[in-house]
């Protein structure tokens, strides 16, 4: 596996971890609508929480946060519509990000969640 998919793939259950211990619960993890993808779907109180994850090594270029731009988006929109009609969901929904800094290697990552961010 690449460097990089590793990397994600941390990343990943880091945010999984962090949300756990928040309170939600994880009922959904990469998630593939065609070839979009949903990195984790999360159930918090009775709301479906739809999550992108963004890792980065380290910040020096720029925030993981900004590698969600307009074009992933709306991949994330058509996937998020998929599940919803496929899983035939009626609860509230929402979209939020979770930027994770950091390696394996480095231990704790720092961690930022960005709640019901606007999908477009």
């Amino acid at each position: 596996m690449a460097q990089h998919n590793e990397l994600g793939q941390w990343g990943e259950a880091q945010a999984a971890r962090f949300l756990q211990q928040k309170g939600y619960a994880i009922i959904d993890n990469d998630w593939k609508s065609g070839h979009r993808d949903i990195d984790l779907i999360a159930l918090d109180g009775n709301v479906i929480v739809f999550v992108e994850v963004k890792t980065r090594r380290n910040n020096n270029f720029t925030e993981p946060i900004d590698a969600v731009n307009y074009h992933k988006l709306q991949n994330l929109r058509r996937a998020i519509n998929h599940y919803i009609k496929y899983r035939h969901v009626n609860n509230a929904v929402r979209f939020d990000i979770i930027g994770i800094v950091g390696t394996p290697e480095e231990g704790a990552p720092k961690i930022e969640h960005f709640v019901d961010v606007p999908i477009l």
